[in-house]
């Protein structure tokens, strides 16, 4: 869980620093492509857009869920540029996260005033 925690703990100060230049406004593409940028900038890798199939009675089911990001294959983070994120989308990402078989996920809304207000760490208790 080492690693999963570095990664978070980058993952929100890039988020941190994006807010404080930026501010909220923008959309959800606009702090995907610069989000993926600041953390290329620490060496992490991030990729967008990744597939989310569900696996079931044997079967893998494509039907367009897409992760945000993928950090280094450990981490899913949803954004959001919305004046509140509510519960929908905390169980969107715990969805997300248990059909990856993924571990930890963070969300992020950068529609907040205060982005510390704005971030949702999920675990997945698998």
């Amino acid at each position: 869980m080492e690693e999963h925690n570095f990664l978070a703990k980058n993952v929100v100060d890039a988020s941190y620093h994006i807010h404080c230049q930026l501010g909220p406004g923008l959309l959800e593409s606009a702090y995907e492509k610069i989000m993926i940028y600041e953390l290329r900038k620490r060496d992490i890798h991030a990729e967008p857009q990744v597939l989310v199939p569900i696996k079931y009675d044997g079967a893998i089911i494509d039907l367009g869920f897409r992760a945000d990001l993928v950090v280094h294959n450990k981490l899913i983070v949803e954004l959001k540029s919305i004046e509140h994120a509510n519960d929908a989308h905390k169980k969107q990402l715990l969805t997300y996260l248990r059909l990856s078989g993924m571990k930890l996920g963070l969300l992020i809304n950068f529609g907040e005033a205060l982005i510390k207000n704005g971030i949702t760490r999920i675990v997945n208790g698998l």
